[in-house]
């Protein structure tokens, strides 16, 4: 149980309603995970949940690499619900399921696509170092071109966020799902 429930919807102030209407009213179609620990401060939720909503549905990125840096970000910060949430959605958009599997045990995949390639190298240098080498950011604008890597840096930050607030307020997945991300 997350150190923060969900507040019933009748407990909600105005301000906690009208961003879990929102919420639930999008594409996510429902206030779940860190969302919903968001909502202790509805301006915080409401902000960051346009972020995410930019980041998901509306960035340059087509959803098979967005999937795939998040994937990289949940492994990254070990955040098991993340993982839970993105893996059957990172595997619909057609991440392959060895890529997957790789980045869950923490190898490097064996990359059929240059820009999966591109992608997990771009958020493994700025979750090991904070940076992008001069050769790689190249390479990244080469393959992604400038709209893609600047929407790749902002999903790598929103989903540190994302992944910060599931560790921190213990969000777990649904009782039952095992856990699939072993420390490295």
């Amino acid at each position: 149980m997350p150190r923060i429930p969900t507040p019933a919807l009748d407990a909600m102030t105005p301000a906690q309603r009208a961003v879990h209407d929102t919420i639930a009213g999008g594409p996510r179609g429902g206030v779940r995970g860190p969302l919903a620990v968001w909502l202790q401060r509805p301006q915080l939720a409401a902000t960051a949940q346009a972020l995410g909503q930019y980041c998901r549905y509306d960035s340059s990125l087509p959803p098979r690499l967005s999937e795939l840096a998040i994937l990289c970000m949940a492994r990254a910060w070990r955040a098991e619900y993340e993982w839970y949430a993105h893996k059957p959605l990172a595997l619909k958009a057609g991440v392959q399921p060895e890529v997957v599997e790789a980045i869950r045990t923490g190898r490097t995949p064996a990359f059929a696509n240059e820009d999966e390639a591109v992608v997990h190298a771009v958020m493994q240098s700025l979750d090991q170092t904070r940076r992008i080498p001069d050769t790689l950011y190249k390479h990244a604008i080469d393959v992604l071109g400038q709209d893609g890597v600047v929407d790749l840096v902002g999903l790598a930050g929103y989903y540190t966020l994302i992944s910060m607030t599931i560790n921190a307020f213990e969000v777990v997945p649904p009782a039952g799902t095992p856990n699939e991300l072993d420390p490295l």
